[in-house]
């Protein structure tokens, strides 16, 4: 058996197969390896002709792996330190991980310093004594059986939706887990996290791959934190925060129930959002909109629209996308290519004239941006407001001051909207937010722009960059956070996303996110869409909008 490997440029042949760690010269900043475009784990045995490129924490794709590491860790200390308690992990402020607890059979549940400190030093033993991964492949009902013995109720009971008829469990140091995903091949590959007591639970810090690998400084983001405590606190009272929660409401026609509780969960929002606009109404003069990516942003004004003219208010808006300057005008990015997130692609002073007129009682004429074209025109909307009427303003940079900076803050209601999902496929597993509003995008483009999954994706990074850069930051300045989530979309999302993300070639480019989002919606109970009212921010991206389902958004 002969074969050649294709390693950094280098050519190498091998009589007998190699694993790929033996590759690494002992280099432990390598966490994985892409082989013929598909991720590997460094235990994988290589024995045939080959593209290997090695993955270190600076790469998105190795991040995730190191990240299910450190939570594997953390779970394996804590049964050790506290075998009668279970902790849930889920994805938190700055980009951390946390921990509460959710079982205890001690009556415990509040995380005291010391049991962080014993955690901390205990997950530090667990690395130094690089205990080995190793991967068992036990049947579906073996694991069950296994689980139920263990007591992991929420692993076991995600089982029965699971496609594949095995599951590789992780064996460290007779701890065993399964964490959904591919594992470095020892403890000792986990070497950089930071552990402290937050609130009533302990927040993990991870190393990020925009970061350069690093761990980055610690935001507490408490207007973010809060959303998120409250998205947690409705799924768990409703038996939604977990993917077995949500399947299990939907034999049985529940599933009707199901659809119209989140739904009503976004008119509560609404409803509560234009009690507060109401009461300061003569005071507010703008109401700005921003989010990141497919959070929603287009249906989510059309329906405070609808609200506030309910209330007897009513708004005029104004997309931000109608100030693009000529391309000839717009900056460009370090690639070279034209920058069309900074604000500085944006007429700012012309914004802010056409405000000034309106909110001073003139008609004003309001550009639109013809995108085909790179042109704005002054043949736009012929408007006036009255003194009472607000100006909705949506776009990525319209909680930005510099966007409104000649209209005092005092006249600014700001709203931030985002999926805040909290949910997880068991205790330790929690579901990306990032990837829920990727998927939202992979459909909504393919149906409604005719891009397929690899143009999106090739976009994502210049959109995460520019959200990382211009969005976030903004959160914390917000008057309200609207949670976009519904908790059943994924098991929508599902039956438009797969048909196009199994167009995409596995062994490619995005091989490895398609693997993961693949993985992810296999999990979910299909529900049948017709019960989902026409005015669902999920309309947005499936079709059949009763605000836009004819033209792009």
């Amino acid at each position: 058996m002969e074969f050649t490997i294709f390693l950094n440029n280098e050519k190498i042949n091998f009589a007998k197969k190699i694993k790929l760690r033996d590759l690494t010269n002992g280099n432990r900043d390598i966490i994985c390896a892409l082989v013929n475009g598909r991720i590997r784990e460094l235990d994988y045995d290589v024995y045939y002709n080959a593209n290997v490129k090695f993955l270190t924490i600076k790469d998105h794709d190795a991040m995730g792996i190191y990240e299910r590491g450190i939570r594997f860790i953390f779970a394996m200390a804590a049964h050790e330190l506290y075998p009668r308690i279970r902790f849930k992990l889920t994805y938190s402020v700055s980009r951390s991980i946390f921990a509460q607890i959710i079982e205890s059979k001690d009556n415990i549940y509040r995380v005291t310093n010391e049991m962080v400190k014993e955690i901390n030093a205990k997950m530090h033993e667990i690395v130094n004594n690089d205990y080995k991964f190793e991967r068992l492949i036990k049947t579906n009902q073996e694991a069950e059986d296994f689980y139920h013995k263990l007591h992991l109720e929420d692993k076991a009971a995600i089982l029965k939706y699971r496609p594949e008829k095995t599951v590789h469990l992780y064996k460290c140091n007779e701890y065993y887990n399964y964490l959904y995903g591919k594992m470095v091949p020892s403890t000792g590959y986990i070497q950089k996290f930071n552990i402290k007591q937050f609130a009533n639970g302990v927040m993990i810090q991870c190393p990020r791959s925009e970061y350069d690998g690093e761990i980055p400084p610690f935001s507490d983001e408490p207007t973010f934190r809060d959303t998120l405590v409250n998205a947690q606190k409705w799924g768990h009272t409703c038996n939604l925060d977990t993917v077995s929660g949500i399947n299990s409401w939907i034999p049985n026609s529940e599933a009707v129930q199901l659809i119209n509780m989140c739904e009503n969960r976004h008119n509560r929002m609404l409803s509560e959002l234009g009690e507060q606009i109401e009461k300061h109404v003569d005071d507010i003069r703008l109401i700005c909109i921003a989010g990141p990516s497919s959070s929603g942003k287009t249906t989510f004004s059309d329906r405070l629209t609808v609200e506030l003219i309910s209330r007897g208010i009513n708004p005029i808006r104004i997309s931000l996308d109608d100030y693009y300057k000529q391309k000839k005008d717009i900056p460009l990015d370090e690639d070279g290519n034209y920058d069309f997130e900074t604000i500085e692609a944006l007429d700012i002073d012309k914004f802010n004239d056409n405000l000034e007129d309106l909110l001073e009682g003139k008609e004003t004429v309001l550009p639109i941006y013809n995108f085909g074209k790179d042109d704005t025109t002054n043949e736009g909307r012929r408007v006036k407001i009255g003194p009472r009427d607000p100006i909705i303003i949506e776009g990525i940079h319209a909680l930005n001051e510099k966007m409104t900076n000649r209209i005092p803050k005092y006249f600014k209601f700001k709203i931030y909207i985002s999926p805040q999902a909290q949910i997880n496929v068991d205790y330790e597993n929690p579901i990306s937010l990032t990837d829920i509003r990727l998927l939202r995008r992979i459909v909504r483009d393919f149906k409604y722009r005719g891009s397929s999954a690899e143009e999106t994706l090739a976009m994502w990074p210049s959109v995460r960059k520019g959200e990382f850069k211009w969005i976030y930051k903004t959160q914390e300045d917000a008057d309200y956070v609207f949670d976009s989530f519904l908790n059943y979309e994924l098991c929508v999302l599902k039956k438009y996303a797969l048909p196009v993300l199994a167009s995409i070639n596995r062994d490619g480019e995005y091989g490895p996110v398609t693997e993961r989002l693949t993985k992810l919606l296999k999990y979910f109970v299909d529900i049948d869409e017709k019960w989902i009212p026409c005015n669902s921010l999920l309309k947005e991206f499936i079709g059949g909008s009763c605000y836009r389902d004819s033209k792009p958004i």
